[in-house]
Parts: C-alpha cells; sequence; structure tokens
C-alpha cells in the first residue's frame, strides 16, 4: 500500500484535494471513477481527515464496496456509518406523498450545511431535472455551486435546458468543457440551441464546435434564424414521408425506428423536392385501411409556419387552433422543421414574464441571487427615471405652494390623490400589457383604445372627485374645501 501511497502522491493526489478545495466536485468524482479502487483507498488514507470526508462524499456508491476491501478496517467502520448516514431520508413521508419544492430546498440546505453531499446527491438525482433546476435557482450562490456540482454530469445537460440564461452561464460555466461537451449530447436540437445561445459567445462556439457530424449541421442552421422567430423555436427531428407511399409501408417504416420524436402526433409529408405537402395525422395512421396511399389520407389544410414568423405570433397561432406541433417552411414551403407545443408553452411563459418584468423595469433573466452590485446597478436606471417623476410632480406641488399654506387640509388629502391615481395608472397599464402580450394591440387600434381609456379617466375622474370633496367636507366641516 506504500508503493501505491507514493504513486497517488505524486500523481492523483494533487489535483484530486486542489479540485476538492475548489468546491470543483464533478472534476473529483470523474477522477476517482478512472482510479482502480486500491488507489482510491490509498488517496483516502494519505489525506487528513477532513480531506478524507470530502474525497469519501464523493465516491460512487457502486464503488463504496470495492475500496472498502483495500482500507484499514476501522477506517472502512467509519466510512460505512458515513454512508449509511447519507442514505437516510432527511424526513419520512406518508405513502404516495409527494415533497414540496420548499421541503426540498430545506433538505437540501441541511445536508449541505451539515456537509452531506452524498445525501444532496440522493435528493437531486430523485428529482426531475425541471425540478433541480427550479431548486438551484432558489438557492444563495454559494450554496447553488455546492448543489450544482453534485448533478451528475449525465443529467446536467437537461438541467441546464430548465434554467434561466444568467443562471445556465454561470453554472456552464463552472463545468470542465469535456464535462459541458458531454453533458448536453442527449439534448435535443433545439434545447441545445437555446444552451448555446445563453453562454458567452466563445463558450457557446467551442460547445459548437465540439458537435461533429449531421448534428453540427443542422445546429448552425438553427442558430442562423433569430431566437425570437419560428426559426429558434423549431427542432429538426420530424419524421418525413411522401404521398405516394401506402400506410403500411409507412407504419413499417415506423417500427424501423422503435422510437417516436417527442410530442410526434403527426407526420410531415413532402414531395422528392422537400415540398410541404400536407400532414398524416397518427390517428388516421392507425385507423385507416393500410392499403390506402398518404396522399388519399393525409390532411393538406395543415397551416404551415414561416421560418421567419416572430415567435409571439407562433404562440397566438397555437392558441387559435390548439395545436400540439405545427411544421415550419421557408418561402418556397420547403419543410425545416417543426415546432412542438412545449416550446410555445416556455415561448408564452418567457413573454409573459419579460412584460412583468419591463412593468418594473427589471431583466426578466436577473438571478434572485445575482450579487449586490450587480442588481443595485440593474436597478438604478429605473430608480433614476422614477426619481425624476418624482421631482416633477414635486414641482408641480411647489407651485400651489401658498395655496397650501393657507388651507393645511388640502396637504392632508395628496396622499389620496396620488394614491388614486396611482391605481389607476397601474390599472390601465396592466391591461395594455395583457393586450400587447395577447397581440390585441396594434399600431391599428392604439387611437381607439386611447379614446376608450382618456373616456374612462375622465368618467371616474369627474366621479371619484365628487366622492372625495364630499367626504373632505364631512370630515372638516368647510365646504370651501369641497370645492
Amino acid at each position: 500500500m506504500t508503493d501505491q501511497v507514493d504513486d497517488i502522491v505524486g500523481t492523483e493526489l494533487a489535483p484530486i484535494i486542489e479540485a476538492l478545495e475548489s468546491g470543483k466536485y464533478k472534476r473529483v468524482r470523474k477522477k476517482l471513477r478512472q482510479m482502480h479502487p486500491a488507489k482510491v483507498a490509498g488517496l483516502i488514507e494519505a489525506v487528513d481527515a477532513v480531506q478524507r470526508l470530502g474525497v469519501w462524499q464523493q465516491v460512487d456508491a457502486s464503488q463504496e464496496a470495492r475500496i472498502l476491501e483495500h482500507l484499514d478496517p476501522e477506517l472502512a467502520r467509519l466510512l460505512r456509518h458515513e454512508s449509511g448516514d447519507a442514505a437516510v431520508e432527511p424526513q419520512v413521508y406518508d405513502a404516495g406523498e409527494v415533497q414540496s419544492a420548499a421541503t426540498q430546498i430545506r433538505d437540501v440546505r441541511k445536508a449541505l450545511a451539515q456537509g452531506k453531499l452524498k445525501r444532496v446527491s440522493k435528493i437531486l438525482r430523485d428529482m426531475h431535472p425541471a425540478k433541480v433546476a427550479g431548486l438551484l435557482e432558489s438557492l444563495p450562490s454559494a450554496e447553488r455551486s455546492d448543489a450544482w456540482s453534485m448533478v451528475e454530469t449525465d443529467r446536467a445537460g437537461k438541467v441546464l435546458s430548465y434554467l434561466h440564461d444568467e443562471s445556465c452561464s454561470a453554472l456552464a460555466g463552472e463545468m470542465d468543457h469535456e464535462d459541458l461537451v458531454a453533458a448536453v449530447q442527449r439534448l435535443d436540437l433545439d434545447d441545445l440551441v437555446d444552451l448555446i445561445q445563453s453562454l458567452p459567445e466563445e463558450q457557446g462556439r467551442k460547445l459548437l464546435q465540439a458537435t461533429g457530424g449531421r448534428r453540427r449541421e443542422k445546429l448552425e442552421s438553427m442558430l442562423s434564424y433569430p431566437e425570437d422567430s419560428a426559426g429558434g423555436l423549431m427542432n429538426t427531428d420530424q419524421i418525413e414521408v411522401r404521398p405516394d407511399v401506402r400506410l403500411a409501408t409507412v407504419l413499417g417504416y415506423l417500427r424501423l425506428l422503435k422510437t417516436l420524436p417527442v410530442q410526434t402526433d403527426k407526420l410531415m409529408v413532402v414531395d422528392r423536392k422537400g415540398i410541404f405537402q400536407g400532414v398524416l395525422r397518427l390517428s388516421t395512421l392507425v385507423t385507416a385501411s393500410p392499403e390506402r396511399k398518404v396522399a388519399e389520407v393525409m390532411d393538406s389544410e395543415m397551416p404551415s409556419v414561416q421560418v421567419d414568423m416572430p415567435a409571439d405570433e407562433v404562440a397566438h397561432l397555437f392558441q387559435d387552433l390548439d395545436l400540439l406541433s405545427a411544421p415550419v417552411v421557408d418561402a418556397d414551403r420547403r419543410l425545416l422543421g417543426r415546432i412542438t407545443v412545449d416550446d410555445v408553452v416556455d415561448q408564452i411563459r418567457e413573454s409573459s414574464d419579460r412584460a412583468m418584468m419591463h412593468m418594473a423595469g427589471l431583466d426578466e433573466e436577473a438571478d434572485m441571487f445575482a450579487p449586490v452590485l450587480t442588481s443595485s446597478r440593474r436597478r438604478a436606471v429605473w430608480l433614476g427615471i422614477n426619481l425624476v417623476t418624482a421631482f416633477l410632480a414635486a414641482w408641480v406641488i411647489g407651485l400651489f405652494q401658498t395655496t397650501l399654506e393657507r388651507v393645511v387640509a388640502l396637504a392632508v388629502l395628496m396622499p389620496i390623490v396620488a394614491s388614486m391615481g396611482g391605481i389607476a395608472g397601474s390599472q390601465t397599464l396592466t391591461l395594455v400589457i395583457r393586450g400587447m402580450a395577447l397581440g390585441q394591440v396594434e399600431g391599428s387600434n392604439a387611437r381607439a383604445l386611447l379614446a376608450k381609456e382618456i373616456g374612462i379617466a375622465s368618467l371616474n375622474g369627474v366621479l371619484w372627485a365628487v366622492v372625495v370633496a364630499l367626504l373632505a367636507v364631512a370630515w372638516f366641516g368647510d365646504w370651501q374645501i369641497g370645492g
């Protein structure tokens, strides 16, 4: 064992301890998996107690038994106890009970505080990638990095696809390039495009270069379209069939594929030049006679989406027609790909978030736990604009300074005026933003909408002015205040 330890100290120990102390747990696990169990045991015995526990926390469960065979019996007993403690659920739940997000966050934070990284790994491993992404964005920066380091590489790509751009870029930057490349290999092309677009330009370029063959060609084609267009939403995993083949042939072809792309409810019908002809619905395929040809049963009236159509218009099309998927074509009606409802749902959510955040002058991708200086700088511009408008309001009030000095009661009523005006403005703002999100507000109807809002403001202004005047008279007992 002594010779093995000497080899480790000279070759493996230093980089592993360096990665461990810098929180690069994915790198530690990768190196440990590449080592013989006897060498891992030698490494564990060569380090101090704190480092030993840190290394053991990164050992895969499948390796534990073989490593323990090479350890001193007393040390092996202590590490077995550590593994057994990590395997215990933080909290017992009734059968069928689903842990809430708040409970999962609490359990992860508790495990991180106790240094129980194996427990963190188990909690995250049992969660859906979307839930893991939500949990990571709910953790402060330091804890987020530690938790992220315990997400296995083969799941990391899917988790990244569910993160907001800012969080995605930061966490992807913590991964080694080769690990990031391995993590994204199983991603759908549309998710990979979104990931590349959210990364810094240099990192995204390296990730694209690491993708080879036909997959890279498709990626480059999809990246050439604006992110907020149909081309930016589409995927290229559609199944294409010819109109002159029999349904029996199509069924045989699908059996050869064994699996269908996600959200496949229809097959795309194209001619030999790739021109879109219509769609063959799966429901029609399985119910019609196998001897009939595709052209006889296909839906040639299926609306297609132009590749340069704005993403918001695509979302409206899906909402209006209750679509699960839609073909994407170019100006010559050549089929380029398809858009599925899951991407449209993401687009609707992002548009809603963007509108809501812009109401407060915030960035829709802003990280809740971003550094203080970063968050302060982002909010400064909007606060500065509001400061200017506040001084403008104060200047208007200053024009009536003499009147306010003579009738002090008017100063008491000023907050009421400001509050009523603010609420009325918020109502109009909310209505207009909702209309813009739904595509109901455009240049052609803006004048009619403006006239309507002026009418509402005039009517409500007169009505509530009378109410406030009567209440002021009743309060102060002076008819001049009401006038």
